[in-house]
């Protein structure tokens, strides 16, 4: 297995353990993260939504495949299982990751799911009804960036 793959498994099975401090050492010091709920996450702001996850995940399941990397770049499927907290809603979000590396570690991590359909499960009639409009996914992510300030004020990240 190539040492980009080693790597993303080891992002993957530090997650599946709640590890957050495993999987930020995965990251390169200036990574960019993104996904459809935080679209610009760079650096350590990166880290703390990965902490903040792992502390609020209490019933988290995470199931990881597909690892492929090479020099430059690489990719898995990962599915997390979870209740979300805000609607205490069930989630089953399937994902699809891909990386790019630098310096031994991941400097791009970008995770692409259909934010409707994790709506629909998170937000449940609402979501189904309203979750595919613009200003109702504009509403997740701001609650969403809203929620990671505040956890990185109170652990003073």
């Amino acid at each position: 297995m190539h040492a980009n793959a080693e790597l993303i498994v080891s992002f993957y099975t530090a997650f599946a353990r709640r590890d957050a401090a495993g999987m930020i050492a995965c990251y390169h010091p200036d990574v960019h993260f993104s996904d459809p709920v935080f679209p610009d996450l760079r650096g350590p702001r990166a880290g703390a939504m990965w902490r903040m996850l792992c502390a609020r995940g209490k019933d988290l399941q995470l199931h990881f495949d597909d690892v492929t990397a090479d020099d430059a770049r690489g990719r898995a499927r990962w599915v997390a299982t979870y209740t979300f907290s805000a609607t205490g809603r069930r989630v089953e979000n399937h994902i699809q990751a891909s990386f790019e590396f630098a310096d031994g570690k991941i400097i791009r991590h970008r995770d692409e799911f259909p934010l409707y359909r994790w709506s629909r499960m998170a937000l449940g009639p609402k979501g189904v009804l309203l979750g595919w409009l613009p200003p109702v996914q504009g509403a997740v992510r701001k609650q969403a960036a809203a929620g990671l300030d505040a956890y990185v004020r109170q652990h003073g990240l």
